[in-house]
């Protein structure tokens, strides 16, 4: 009765703005210690019995984003399956459940966000394998929180008929979308209404029979995707048009809420949240005498029940309550706690303006590193790179920029032209515009450059790619 564990990476990243962004989401961010909330995700996994290697499912935008922190938390994947575009849960589990019964006809399915937070592991860990049995015998668990507010930013599932005597393993007797505040509180008064966490415990078998029955599209599909997918490095990429065809559905509006099968375990101690929006972050972080959480470089006199976060700069307030200060290397964001969750309004102008602060950062990240940008104006940026320890860029040329590089720190290994060039501390290069070249860094520690670039165009764009070993060059 091997365990599958499935962590879903998806997501967009608008409410955690500006350190959640489009091509940076939340669960890669150290939100809540010294792991990513993607690496906690993975790592909670190793206390519970008769557990696989992970099984995760991710986009091609953030494939290298999720190998590196996996490999930083030395967690080996099963596979890491990209999604040629976006199709909620129900399509994701599907391809899981279909790689999973190629190991075992009795392969269960952990299904897990990985943007959660969750406190209580040894909790997580005896629910976990308490659900395993439940689902071993042919029910799709979910796993209900028991709710400590009448909160109205989840959705609620009513427990039915109890399962097993002496425990709180119950049938499903309804799904309820997020309620109002007075529907909540009703909620919380009679009892027997639990948090939707959208963990999941699903004997793959069952799963796919339930799914065939109620959404025979996207298990079509799904299955089509992955018959056709292509081995890719240590990715496996699904075939981009029978994906596309897959419903855009949820796991809970696909099957759960009509399934016979559905039932949820109880679970009162996991110090569980989504961390949907600042406030929700602020309620579980360490607070002073005050009731603040200060984070980074912060001075406050007279503030008080207030999440101030500085991620690069020092940050100073006065005479400020119950306030959300984020700041970042391109973006600050202000606004009273009880409306932090209407960042997404903010996120929307940005989207509509077409700024790029709500999908990328200033430092971005890259498969072989990461590059920030430092200054420009007209003709001219300022980039400082960094590039793993034997990672290389792409064979590249430019057609509307020149670019002086200048090494401070590690070994660089240069293409430029027809000539190789291995570079070390203080010293520098020059690629004319149309030039052929390479960066590689050969050493065993990270190499740091300063790239200057001028020219008429500097957009990203203006990348024609010979070689790369990442597979950015289209195939011919």
């Amino acid at each position: 009765m091997q365990i599958h564990p499935v962590i879903l990476c998806g997501g967009s990243g608008t409410r955690l703005w500006p350190m959640s962004r489009g091509g940076y989401p939340k669960q890669y961010l150290k939100l809540t210690g010294e792991h990513t909330l993607v690496q906690q995700t993975a790592l909670r996994l190793r206390g519970i019995a008769d557990i696989a290697a992970p099984l995760v499912v991710t986009n091609n935008e953030q494939r290298f984003l999720v190998a590196e922190q996996l490999r930083e938390v030395d967690v080996q994947a099963a596979a890491i399956v990209l999604e040629p575009a976006s199709r909620n849960t129900a399509a994701a589990i599907a391809v899981a459940a279909l790689l999973a019964l190629r190991e075992s006809a009795d392969a269960l399915l952990l299904v897990l966000p990985s943007d959660h937070v969750i406190a209580g592991e040894a909790a997580f860990v005896k629910a976990a394998e308490a659900a395993a049995h439940i689902a071993h015998d042919g029910r799709l668990v979910t796993f209900g929180i028991t709710p400590t507010e009448p909160h109205t930013g989840y959705g609620y599932i009513r427990a039915g008929a109890r399962l097993i005597d002496g425990t709180q393993n119950f049938a499903v007797d309804s799904f309820v979308e997020k309620p109002n505040a007075a529907t909540a509180q009703r909620f919380i008064d009679e009892g027997g209404y639990y948090w939707n966490s959208g963990m999941f415990m699903l004997k793959a078998s069952t799963y796919m029979d339930e799914l065939r029955r109620y959404q025979p599209d996207v298990a079509r599909h799904a299955e089509a995707s992955l018959q056709a997918a292509q081995q890719d490095r240590d990715f496996v990429r699904l075939d981009a048009e029978a994906f596309a065809a897959c419903p855009d559905i949820s796991v809970d509006h696909a099957v759960m809420e009509k399934t016979q099968c559905a039932a949820v375990i109880a679970v009162a101690d996991l110090g569980w949240n989504d961390i949907g929006s600042w406030t929700a972050l602020a309620d579980i972080a360490e607070r002073d005498a005050q009731n603040n959480t200060l984070i980074g470089d912060v001075l406050t006199d007279a503030v008080s029940n207030s999440y101030i976060r500085a991620e690069h700069r020092l940050v100073a307030a006065i005479g400020l309550e119950n306030v959300v200060i984020v700041e970042t290397a391109d973006a600050v964001l202000v606004a009273r706690r009880d409306l932090a969750q209407d960042v997404k309004k903010i996120v929307t102008q940005l989207n509509a303006l077409g700024r790029h602060e709500s999908v990328t950062h200033r430092r971005v990240v890259r498969p072989w590193g990461s590059y920030e940008g430092i200054d420009n104006g007209d003709r001219f940026q300022v980039k400082r790179i960094e590039v793993n320890p034997g990672a290389q860029l792409s064979l590249q040329m430019h057609h509307h920029r020149a670019e002086h590089w200048i090494v401070v720190k590690g070994t660089a290994l240069v293409t430029n032209g027809d000539k190789e060039i291995m570079l070390t501390e203080n010293q520098s290069t020059y690629i004319p515009l149309g030039v052929t070249h390479r960066l590689l860094n050969p050493g065993k520690i990270p190499l740091e450059l300063i790239e200057v670039q001028s020219g008429a165009y500097l957009g990203e764009d203006d990348i024609v790619r010979f070689e790369d070993t990442y597979g950015r060059v289209p195939k011919a």
